[in-house]
């Protein structure tokens, strides 16, 4: 019986001992033989005054096969918090520029979506955290290089002020205002609302981008090569988002930012989409983004957006077009979310998406002549 007979009945940790044994016994061998003919570690011309190879090239592959890269153990919780955010953020927006400009309705119901989606989002984060002390003990510290501290913090700001506006409009829906102590606080948050509405507005864009940095900062190949791209995504559909759920809420004319917001959301999410796509093709880790559960997702979602950007543009008159459009708008921001954060896991159970990415740029550094050979280190 042949010592291949007896591997195939070791489980993969021994076979993989064995194996890692006999690569590194092939490779000192190899570097003996090297040395000995005099060739150069470089160039192979025998040039004798470079040192020698101490480690020739390898193949690069995974370990049976495994991931070399932990999928996140994400659930639905996390994209929900992600589409959530998006709609708290975008809400925002639009609540200080309704009180600007005295469109009430808008002003009240963006405002109250605005706590509402934040709560929601803050449940999903610590439902998935598994206890509420994890969330409060990341706030015992900043960490200006840690996205993680950072977006935790800029969600506590955009928390507290959109507590702020919404105590403001609770108090303006009282039948009438009472005297005494509870006068008193009514005429404080009448005082605060100004500088409220002005955190709000302050916090909304970096509530919608930070979910975007906190998953490039990962190595999960397909949200890491995202990076230059993924915020403007991000921010484009937290646009869709919230301007969707506002042309549902609100009559027609009170949505005329809530549209023309839209439609910059539309523009850019389409666009950043675009320019993602193409970096992703360029590193070769496009696919999970066009397979599988993740691929169908994405592209209902980008029809979706089109469709609500259309249905957007004819909205300024019909109530039942601006329902429709909007809930298109929400829809497609939310699919997007929960497609992308499917396509990132899936990269990461596919070691040819970590390994395929470093090779690359291996290669490109080696032509670029930046690479010194005789210790090579991948990133």
């Amino acid at each position: 019986m042949t010592t291949s007979t007896f591997d195939s009945y070791r489980p993969p940790e021994e076979g993989g001992r064995r194996r890692r044994r006999d690569t590194l016994r092939d490779s000192v061998s190899g570097a003996a033989r090297s040395v000995a003919k005099g060739s150069g570690w470089l160039t192979g011309d025998g040039g004798g005054r470079r040192e020698a190879q101490a480690v020739p090239d390898v193949e690069f592959s995974s370990y049976y096969g495994r991931s070399v890269v932990k999928p996140m153990p994400w659930k639905h919780e996390i994209p929900a918090y992600l589409f959530l955010g998006g709609v708290a953020a975008g809400s925002g927006l639009l609540g200080t520029g309704a009180a600007a400009t005295g469109l009430d309705v808008l002003r009240r119901r963006s405002r109250l979506t605005a706590m509402a989606a934040v709560a929601a989002s803050g449940g999903l984060l610590v439902a998935d955290l598994g206890r509420p002390e994890r969330f409060l003990n990341m706030l015992r510290t900043v960490k200006l290089t840690s996205p993680m501290s950072v977006g935790t913090w800029i969600f506590s700001g955009y928390s507290a002020f959109a507590g702020v506006t919404t105590a403001v409009e609770v108090a303006r829906m009282l039948p009438h205002r009472p005297g005494g102590a509870v006068g008193a606080v009514l005429r404080l948050l009448d005082a605060v609302e100004v500088p409220g509405a002005a955190g709000q507005a302050l916090f909304a864009p970096p509530l919608a981008a930070y979910t975007a940095v906190l998953l490039s900062d990962t190595s999960t190949p397909l949200w890491h090569e995202s990076r230059r791209n993924l915020p403007f995504v991000f921010v484009g559909s937290a646009c869709l988002a919230a301007s969707g759920v506002q042309m549902a809420l609100n009559p027609v004319s009170q949505t005329g930012p809530a549209r023309r917001l839209a439609l910059i959301g539309v523009v850019t999410e389409l666009v950043a989409m675009h320019r993602l796509e193409q970096r992703l093709d360029e590193v070769g880790v496009r696919e999970p983004m066009e397979t599988g559960h993740a691929g169908r997702l994405l592209r209902t979602a980008k029809a979706l957006t089109v469709a609500g950007g259309i249905g957007t543009l004819l909205a300024g008159r019909s109530r039942v077009v601006a329902v429709a459009a909007g809930a298109a708008l929400a829809a497609g921001s939310a699919l997007t979310r929960f497609g992308f954060v499917d396509a990132g896991i899936e990269s990461a159970r596919d070691p040819k998406y970590t390994v395929e990415p470093q090779k690359r740029r291996l290669e490109e550094r080696r032509a670029a002549g930046t690479v010194d050979d005789s210790i090579v280190t991948v990133r």
